[in-house]
């Protein structure tokens, strides 16, 4: 009998609290183990996520009303009781006494009393949880929204009244975005795609997986967010051009690049990892591309082989993630310490792509995260050292419209992940 989907979503955060996995890969793969009903796995995926998101708001309720700091309870115990407290408060189709006699059934021996008798003190429902006291706008806003207090202050230091918007939208469920490949589709039409309403080959993808539909069999579509997909956007490369994608896995910008191409031309994708770069070749097989190269390649180191060669040189390189958070909740745990480190690394990286740029042509640079210590800051020191680069202005499809140069995109304003885009270019002379 498979396990149930409360002991997989168990399984998943004590994988990613004693080790650090990917939570989402490890419930996959107890799914494929336990051949769980798709029911059940989509279940346990809304709770795994659903407590990485809230889980500082669940903490201070659950002190609340248990009269115990958090540290009073081992770590299995705690996640067991966020586990409950999340399905009562998030989610309706789950009754409150399926909840409570799961977590009791799932606490260990020494713990079940305690559990028990904390949960039947919880109200059931949401509106009923008195209001958040803090010391501070920032500290309330952290409790609200899950955010760590430094990420909190840093986004209100950079975007002021947005940054709640910013934070509410980190915590909404996460849209999955397929593109048009318009290389062998003008259009789709199947049940499961919905049009984006931002771009015209823009689709969402909604109560089915992507490998269920005939039009990704088909290679008529392939995921991308919307933001990453403007990205190749600015870049425009056009047909018989040279483009490298320096930072390329899983190949979406490249994709995108060899479309908008029509197919002419030679794309360099390139990785420091060999096995995402199979993703890319399955991909570009399936999509009918066949301008795509793949090569091993540490971004930081140019080589000589393309130096000064290229129209269109893409580099989305390693971030924060702190764009993303909607898809991986678990991204707003990162360490300040560990964030601060990457700004050298994005420069390194920025500085050897662009020994790849000819004479007039374009250097790309593009993050998904939206603090600008990675984004504007890394920009302006590139150009402060590099006078034969200068920026410019681009135009994106939809309601993106005109930029200067630089773009941030919020994940609140369309609902997609939040990206920088940077577009520069060589001069002739």
């Amino acid at each position: 009998m498979p396990v149930s989907a409360r002991k997989a979503a168990q399984i998943a955060l004590s994988a990613y609290r004693t080790r650090e996995a990917r939570p989402e890969l490890v419930l996959s793969n107890t799914a494929k183990t336990e051949k769980m009903p798709a029911r059940e796995t989509a279940l346990a995926s809304r709770i795994v996520g659903g407590v990485l998101e809230n889980e500082a708001f669940l903490d201070y309720y659950i002190e609340l009303y248990s009269d115990r700091k958090k540290s009073y309870f081992d770590r299995e115990t705690l996640d067991i009781l966020r586990m409950s407290a999340y399905q009562l408060w998030f989610l309706d189709r789950v009754p409150a006494h399926a909840a409570v006699s799961d977590a009791v059934d799932l606490a260990p021996k020494r713990s079940k009393a305690v559990v028990n008798a904390i949960l039947r003190k919880l109200p059931t429902e949401a509106e009923k949880l008195p209001e958040i006291k803090a010391d501070s706008e920032e500290e309330r806003l952290s409790i609200k929204y899950s955010h760590p207090i430094w990420l909190v202050k840093q986004l209100k230091a950079q975007y002021g009244a947005d940054c709640e918007k910013i934070l509410m939208a980190d915590n909404e469920p996460a849209k999955v975005s397929l593109i048009l490949n318009t290389l062998r589709a003008e259009k789709l039409e199947e049940a499961g795609i919905e049009p984006s309403g931002l771009l015209e080959n823009a689709y969402v993808l909604s109560g089915k997986g992507v490998e269920e539909l005939e039009a990704f069999r088909r290679g008529e579509v392939y995921v991308q967010d919307i933001s990453a997909y403007l990205a190749a956007c600015a870049a425009d490369p056009r047909p018989g051009d040279t483009v490298l994608d320096t930072c390329a896995a899983p190949g979406g910008k490249s994709f995108a690049a060899a479309i908008k191409m029509g197919n002419k031309g030679r794309i360099i994708s390139r990785d420091i990892h060999e096995k995402k770069l199979r993703l890319i070749e399955t991909g570009a097989e399936r999509l009918g591309i066949d301008i795509i190269e793949t090569e091993t390649a540490d971004a930081r180191q140019a080589g000589t082989e393309l130096s000064e060669k290229c129209d269109v040189v893409m580099t989305d390189v390693p971030c924060s993630g702190i764009g993303v958070i909607r898809k991986k909740p678990e991204i707003r745990y990162k360490k300040p310490e560990e964030i601060s480190r990457l700004p050298e690394i994005q420069l390194a990286i920025l500085k050897s792509s662009a020994k790849n740029v000819k004479k007039g042509g374009v250097l790309l640079y593009s993050t998904c995260t939206i603090l600008k210590e990675e984004n504007e800051n890394v920009v302006s020191a590139f150009l402060n050292e590099n006078s034969e680069f200068e920026l410019e202005p681009f135009t994106l499809p939809g309601p993106f419209g005109e930029s200067g140069g630089m773009l941030t995109i919020l994940p609140y304003e369309y609902g997609t992940d939040g990206f920088f885009i940077c577009r520069m270019r060589r001069k002739s002379s």
